[in-house]
Protein backbone atom coordinates (compact mmCIF):
# COMPACT_ATOMS: atom_id res chain seq x y z
CA UNK A 1 0.00 0.00 0.00
CA UNK A 2 2.95 1.97 -0.85
CA UNK A 3 0.55 5.00 -2.82
CA UNK A 4 -2.46 4.39 -0.48
CA UNK A 5 -5.02 6.86 -1.37
CA UNK A 6 -2.75 8.92 -4.03
CA UNK A 7 -4.42 10.54 -7.13
CA UNK A 8 -2.62 8.61 -10.24
CA UNK A 9 -3.21 9.16 -13.59
CA UNK A 10 -1.95 6.51 -16.49
CA UNK A 11 -2.19 7.38 -19.85
CA UNK A 12 -2.36 4.40 -22.63
CA UNK A 13 -4.17 2.96 -19.34
CA UNK A 14 -6.57 1.15 -21.44
CA UNK A 15 -4.11 -2.40 -22.55
CA UNK A 16 -0.33 -3.90 -22.24
CA UNK A 17 2.13 -1.77 -19.80
CA UNK A 18 -0.88 0.78 -18.64
CA UNK A 19 -3.39 -1.48 -18.02
CA UNK A 20 -1.08 -3.55 -15.86
CA UNK A 21 0.20 -0.31 -13.76
CA UNK A 22 -3.04 0.72 -13.35
CA UNK A 23 -4.16 -2.71 -11.74
CA UNK A 24 -0.76 -1.99 -9.84
CA UNK A 25 -1.21 1.38 -8.25
CA UNK A 26 -4.52 0.02 -7.24
CA UNK A 27 -3.24 -2.80 -5.46
CA UNK A 28 -1.05 -0.14 -4.17
CA UNK A 29 -3.76 1.90 -2.61
CA UNK A 30 -4.01 4.51 -5.78
CA UNK A 31 -6.83 5.68 -6.77
CA UNK A 32 -6.12 5.39 -10.50
CA UNK A 33 -8.00 7.63 -13.46
CA UNK A 34 -7.44 5.61 -16.84
CA UNK A 35 -6.55 7.79 -19.82
CA UNK A 36 -6.84 6.08 -22.88
CA UNK A 37 -8.14 7.45 -26.79
CA UNK A 38 -10.06 4.10 -27.08
CA UNK A 39 -13.57 4.52 -24.63
CA UNK A 40 -13.92 0.48 -24.27
CA UNK A 41 -10.01 -0.19 -23.06
CA UNK A 42 -9.93 2.71 -20.87
CA UNK A 43 -13.39 1.13 -19.27
CA UNK A 44 -12.18 -2.34 -19.18
CA UNK A 45 -9.07 -1.34 -17.39
CA UNK A 46 -11.02 0.95 -15.41
CA UNK A 47 -13.33 -1.55 -14.32
CA UNK A 48 -10.27 -4.19 -13.08
CA UNK A 49 -8.78 -1.54 -11.07
CA UNK A 50 -11.68 0.31 -9.29
CA UNK A 51 -10.99 3.64 -11.22
CA UNK A 52 -12.41 5.95 -13.25
CA UNK A 53 -12.19 5.59 -17.10
CA UNK A 54 -11.29 9.38 -19.13
CA UNK A 55 -11.08 9.15 -23.09
CA UNK A 56 -8.68 11.76 -24.70
CA UNK A 57 -6.13 11.70 -27.37
CA UNK A 58 -2.95 13.40 -25.95
CA UNK A 59 -1.69 14.60 -28.93
CA UNK A 60 -4.02 17.02 -28.24
CA UNK A 61 -3.18 19.84 -25.37
CA UNK A 62 -7.04 21.11 -25.10
CA UNK A 63 -8.65 17.55 -24.65
CA UNK A 64 -4.83 17.26 -22.30
CA UNK A 65 -6.39 19.83 -20.06
CA UNK A 66 -10.00 18.69 -20.06
CA UNK A 67 -9.14 15.55 -18.77
CA UNK A 68 -6.98 16.42 -16.02
CA UNK A 69 -9.72 19.26 -14.83
CA UNK A 70 -11.83 16.21 -15.00
CA UNK A 71 -9.61 14.01 -13.11
CA UNK A 72 -9.06 17.00 -10.07
CA UNK A 73 -12.96 17.52 -9.96
CA UNK A 74 -13.83 13.76 -9.44
CA UNK A 75 -10.87 12.47 -7.84
CA UNK A 76 -8.82 15.36 -6.60
CA UNK A 77 -5.64 17.36 -7.36
CA UNK A 78 -2.47 14.55 -9.29
CA UNK A 79 -0.03 13.31 -7.07
CA UNK A 80 1.21 10.68 -9.96
CA UNK A 81 1.16 10.85 -13.42
CA UNK A 82 2.51 8.05 -16.05
CA UNK A 83 3.22 9.26 -19.46
CA UNK A 84 2.71 6.17 -20.76
CA UNK A 85 0.41 6.26 -24.42
CA UNK A 86 2.31 5.59 -27.61
CA UNK A 87 1.95 3.89 -30.93
CA UNK A 88 4.13 1.38 -32.29
CA UNK A 89 4.21 2.43 -36.20
CA UNK A 90 1.77 -0.52 -37.38
CA UNK A 91 2.28 0.66 -41.22
CA UNK A 92 6.37 1.36 -41.09
CA UNK A 93 6.28 -2.59 -39.79
CA UNK A 94 4.09 -3.48 -42.30
CA UNK A 95 6.31 -2.05 -44.93
CA UNK A 96 9.53 -3.74 -43.20
CA UNK A 97 8.27 -7.66 -43.10
CA UNK A 98 9.23 -8.24 -46.56
CA UNK A 99 12.73 -6.35 -46.64
CA UNK A 100 13.16 -7.93 -43.35
CA UNK A 101 12.83 -11.24 -44.75
CA UNK A 102 14.88 -11.13 -47.23
CA UNK A 103 17.77 -9.83 -44.80
CA UNK A 104 16.91 -13.24 -42.69
CA UNK A 105 17.87 -15.15 -45.80
CA UNK A 106 20.87 -13.50 -46.55
CA UNK A 107 22.11 -13.80 -43.12
CA UNK A 108 22.91 -17.75 -44.19
CA UNK A 109 25.35 -16.64 -47.17
CA UNK A 110 27.10 -14.53 -44.98
CA UNK A 111 26.20 -11.08 -46.85
CA UNK A 112 23.37 -8.44 -46.21
CA UNK A 113 22.82 -6.89 -49.20
CA UNK A 114 19.21 -6.10 -48.84
CA UNK A 115 17.96 -2.21 -47.32
CA UNK A 116 15.27 -1.69 -45.43
CA UNK A 117 14.43 1.39 -47.50
CA UNK A 118 12.97 2.79 -44.04
CA UNK A 119 13.90 6.25 -43.91
CA UNK A 120 13.11 7.04 -47.63
CA UNK A 121 9.69 5.17 -47.26
CA UNK A 122 8.71 7.19 -43.97
CA UNK A 123 5.88 9.60 -44.94
CA UNK A 124 5.55 12.61 -43.19
CA UNK A 125 2.42 12.21 -41.71
CA UNK A 126 3.93 8.79 -39.80
CA UNK A 127 6.51 11.18 -38.70
CA UNK A 128 4.57 14.12 -37.25
CA UNK A 129 1.92 11.29 -35.42
CA UNK A 130 4.54 9.73 -34.05
CA UNK A 131 6.19 12.64 -32.39
CA UNK A 132 2.58 14.00 -31.72
CA UNK A 133 1.80 11.21 -29.19
CA UNK A 134 4.85 10.26 -27.61
CA UNK A 135 6.61 13.99 -27.25
CA UNK A 136 3.94 16.21 -27.28
CA UNK A 137 1.45 13.94 -24.89
CA UNK A 138 4.35 13.58 -22.58
CA UNK A 139 4.68 17.58 -22.78
CA UNK A 140 1.12 18.17 -22.64
CA UNK A 141 0.47 15.68 -19.80
CA UNK A 142 3.38 16.53 -17.45
CA UNK A 143 2.48 20.25 -18.21
CA UNK A 144 -1.21 19.80 -17.09
CA UNK A 145 -0.40 18.12 -14.06
CA UNK A 146 2.74 20.38 -13.04
CA UNK A 147 0.48 23.67 -12.58
CA UNK A 148 -1.08 21.70 -9.47
CA UNK A 149 1.10 19.42 -8.16
CA UNK A 150 4.28 22.46 -7.86
CA UNK A 151 1.65 24.38 -6.13
CA UNK A 152 1.29 22.05 -3.54
CA UNK A 153 4.96 20.57 -3.34
CA UNK A 154 4.80 17.05 -4.25
CA UNK A 155 4.34 14.28 -7.06
CA UNK A 156 5.82 11.98 -9.48
CA UNK A 157 6.10 11.77 -13.26
CA UNK A 158 7.51 8.52 -15.09
CA UNK A 159 7.52 8.13 -18.27
CA UNK A 160 8.35 5.74 -20.29
CA UNK A 161 10.39 5.57 -22.93
CA UNK A 162 12.13 2.52 -24.73
CA UNK A 163 15.54 0.89 -25.43
CA UNK A 164 14.66 1.98 -28.99
CA UNK A 165 15.39 5.81 -27.37
CA UNK A 166 18.42 5.09 -26.16
CA UNK A 167 20.64 2.69 -29.04
CA UNK A 168 18.29 3.38 -31.70
CA UNK A 169 16.24 0.09 -33.48
CA UNK A 170 16.63 -0.38 -37.26
CA UNK A 171 14.28 0.25 -39.48
CA UNK A 172 12.11 2.70 -37.03
CA UNK A 173 13.56 5.89 -37.23
CA UNK A 174 10.90 8.00 -36.06
CA UNK A 175 10.04 5.30 -33.09
CA UNK A 176 13.49 5.31 -31.90
CA UNK A 177 13.64 10.02 -32.55
CA UNK A 178 10.59 9.90 -30.46
CA UNK A 179 11.74 7.53 -27.52
CA UNK A 180 15.35 9.57 -27.54
CA UNK A 181 13.45 13.03 -27.12
CA UNK A 182 11.20 11.66 -24.31
CA UNK A 183 14.29 10.75 -22.47
CA UNK A 184 16.04 14.29 -23.27
CA UNK A 185 12.82 16.08 -22.20
CA UNK A 186 12.50 13.43 -18.41
CA UNK A 187 15.86 14.68 -17.14
CA UNK A 188 15.35 18.50 -18.15
CA UNK A 189 11.89 18.35 -16.55
CA UNK A 190 13.54 16.66 -13.70
CA UNK A 191 16.26 18.76 -12.70
CA UNK A 192 13.48 21.68 -12.92
CA UNK A 193 11.11 20.23 -10.70
CA UNK A 194 12.15 18.47 -8.30
CA UNK A 195 13.03 22.06 -6.31
CA UNK A 196 9.35 21.91 -6.38
CA UNK A 197 9.09 18.90 -5.09
CA UNK A 198 8.17 17.14 -8.18
CA UNK A 199 10.74 14.00 -9.31
CA UNK A 200 10.68 12.73 -12.97
CA UNK A 201 11.97 9.24 -13.53
CA UNK A 202 11.73 8.09 -17.34
CA UNK A 203 11.88 3.15 -17.79
CA UNK A 204 13.14 1.86 -21.02
CA UNK A 205 11.42 -1.31 -21.29
CA UNK A 206 12.73 -3.85 -24.07
CA UNK A 207 10.58 -6.33 -25.59
CA UNK A 208 7.35 -6.41 -23.65
CA UNK A 209 4.44 -9.22 -24.33
CA UNK A 210 1.77 -6.47 -25.32
CA UNK A 211 -0.44 -5.83 -27.98
CA UNK A 212 2.06 -4.27 -30.25
CA UNK A 213 3.97 -7.86 -29.84
CA UNK A 214 1.07 -9.99 -30.39
CA UNK A 215 1.56 -9.40 -34.26
CA UNK A 216 5.32 -11.12 -34.66
CA UNK A 217 5.47 -14.16 -36.46
CA UNK A 218 6.89 -16.98 -34.40
CA UNK A 219 10.07 -16.63 -36.65
CA UNK A 220 10.25 -12.77 -35.31
CA UNK A 221 9.31 -13.65 -31.44
CA UNK A 222 12.05 -16.28 -31.77
CA UNK A 223 14.85 -13.72 -32.96
CA UNK A 224 13.72 -11.54 -30.34
CA UNK A 225 14.07 -14.00 -27.25
CA UNK A 226 17.33 -15.26 -28.77
CA UNK A 227 18.03 -11.23 -29.12
CA UNK A 228 17.31 -11.06 -24.75
CA UNK A 229 19.78 -12.65 -22.34
CA UNK A 230 17.17 -13.34 -19.81
CA UNK A 231 15.69 -15.39 -23.15
CA UNK A 232 12.26 -14.15 -23.14
CA UNK A 233 9.87 -11.67 -23.62
CA UNK A 234 8.85 -9.11 -20.51
CA UNK A 235 5.49 -9.35 -19.10
CA UNK A 236 3.94 -5.89 -18.92
CA UNK A 237 3.34 -6.80 -14.51
CA UNK A 238 7.46 -6.37 -14.44
CA UNK A 239 7.21 -3.25 -16.26
CA UNK A 240 4.29 -2.47 -13.69
CA UNK A 241 6.41 -3.10 -10.71
CA UNK A 242 9.31 -1.03 -11.74
CA UNK A 243 6.97 1.83 -12.34
CA UNK A 244 5.15 1.62 -8.94
CA UNK A 245 8.52 1.66 -7.19
CA UNK A 246 9.36 5.08 -8.81
CA UNK A 247 5.97 6.18 -8.51
CA UNK A 248 5.74 5.71 -4.49
CA UNK A 249 8.14 7.16 -1.95
CA UNK A 250 10.51 4.49 -1.95
CA UNK A 251 12.46 5.67 -4.96
CA UNK A 252 12.62 9.47 -3.02
CA UNK A 253 16.00 10.24 -3.99
CA UNK A 254 15.50 9.32 -7.50
CA UNK A 255 16.16 11.90 -9.57
CA UNK A 256 15.89 12.24 -13.58
CA UNK A 257 17.41 8.53 -13.46
CA UNK A 258 16.57 6.24 -16.32
CA UNK A 259 16.21 2.62 -15.55
CA UNK A 260 16.16 -0.30 -18.08
CA UNK A 261 13.71 -2.56 -17.64
CA UNK A 262 14.48 -4.98 -20.83
CA UNK A 263 15.70 -8.42 -19.92
CA UNK A 264 19.70 -7.47 -20.22
CA UNK A 265 18.82 -6.61 -23.59
CA UNK A 266 20.71 -3.14 -23.24
CA UNK A 267 22.60 -2.99 -19.92
CA UNK A 268 24.96 0.44 -18.88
Amino acid sequence: MRLKDRIAIVTGGGSGIGEAVAVRFAEEGARVAVLDVDVKGAELTATLCGGLAVVADVSDSAQVDAAVARVERELGPVDILVNNAGIAGRRNSERLAEKLAAQAAERGTGRIVTGLDALVRLPDDEWRQMFAVHVDGTFYCSRAVARSMKDRGTGAIVNVASICGVEGCTGHPHYSAAKGAVLAFSRALAKELVVQGIRVNAITPGFIETPATSVLTDAQRAGLELTTPIGRLGRPEEIAATVAFLASDDASFSVGSTFAVNGGLLTA
